[in-house]
């Protein structure tokens, strides 16, 4: 295969405004797509925003409390159940006068067919049925078809407060429709890249089995949106690309105070002061480990490298951490998804 651009996108969300932060996605997939890239990559959490310094605590809620929980959910987005390898586009459902309820996930469609690109995007995913939210990440071919979702297993730490768990499958809204679980763990063959695609979403990453998880499935371009901007992330990402022998990119959020709304909290407690909440360290790796791009840190901006899917099987000469029958060891562990 020829080689492949990818961009990774370090970029804040317009927080809590939706239709704000798409139309700043688009102008940086357009930026992106003239720069020649064919994967763009958006951080985790997005769309519309990484929900930083929200505190709520133990034991008691508070008005305010509820207040930013309604805002979050309504600059949220619903993907629908069942739409992974679904032109949604030529579809009356996608159409301009029906389907208002996934109109955001229509646009993003749009954007990757409008700009001939491979789209990846971490987003904050309204349930189809009530107001609970899930931190996910969908994958959108360049004809403006969902590849994949997948939703974090397990939010980190405080996340658990605003965000639901999930688990090996999707499962559809309504029971005795058509639709069936889609795979929560997805790895996908996209050929006009040449590489199978996946990722997992930020702490996501240093749970061993999920990795592993991916390599099994046999990712070759492994994504990993975050919102970690420790001087850690990139030493981890140089692991996971070693480890799985694949190629890794990482996009993460500048954020600033003034991304903000000048009545959320955090941002009142700033005083004025437009602080820094995320410093960036977007990067991508190679299957060796080598940086080829990146960490950026301290702007909003693009990184981009060349890679090329016949570096992997080069790569895996002295390692094959899930080779079936070799490395995998089966005859010594045993390894299993529940669906």
């Amino acid at each position: 295969m020829a080689p492949v651009r990818v961009a990774a996108v370090q970029v804040g969300s317009v927080a809590f405004d939706l239709a704000a932060s798409i139309g700043k996605l688009e102008d940086y997939v357009a930026t992106a797509a003239q720069g020649g890239a064919k994967l763009v990559v958006f951080p985790e959490a997005y769309l519309s925003a990484y929900p930083r310094f929200l505190s709520f605590e133990i034991g008691r809620r508070t008005d305010e409390n509820r207040h930013w929980y309604k805002q979050y959910v309504w600059s949220s987005m619903k993907v629908p159940d069942g739409a992974e390898g679904f032109d949604w586009l030529s579809t009356e459902a996608g159409s301009e006068s029906a389907g208002r309820e996934f109109e955001s996930f229509r646009k993003l469609c749009q954007i990757a067919k409008k700009h001939n690109v491979f789209l990846s995007v971490g987003i904050v995913e309204r349930s189809i049925v009530g107001a609970t939210l899930f931190c996910s990440n969908i994958l959108i071919d360049s004809n403006g078809v969902l590849l994949s979702k997948h939703r974090k297993l397990m939010p980190t730490a405080a996340e658990r407060v605003v965000w639901g768990t999930s688990s090996a499958t999707n499962q559809p809204a309504f029971l005795g429709t058509d639709h069936k679980p889609t795979d929560n763990l997805p790895v996908v063959w996209c050929p006009s890249l040449g590489f199978r695609i996946g990722g997992n979403i930020c702490w996501e990453n240093y749970c061993p089995l999920q990795r592993y998880a991916l390599y099994r499935k046999g990712v070759s371009l492994y994504l990993a949106p975050t919102a970690d901007a420790r001087p850690t992330w990139l030493p981890s990402m140089q692991h996971i690309a070693m480890e799985g022998r694949t190629f890794v990119v990482s996009a993460n959020q500048f954020q600033k105070a003034s991304d903000f709304p000048e009545d959320y909290p955090a941002r009142v407690a700033a005083g004025g002061k437009d602080e820094v909440w995320s410093r960036g360290g977007s990067c991508v790796v190679s299957p060796l480990g080598e940086v080829l791009a990146g960490p950026l840190w301290d702007e909003e901006g693009i990184i981009y490298a060349d890679i090329d899917s016949d570096d992997i099987l080069g790569a895996k000469l002295d390692m094959d951490c899930a080779g079936a029958g070799h490395y995998a060891r089966e005859d010594v562990f045993k390894f299993d998804i529940r669906t």
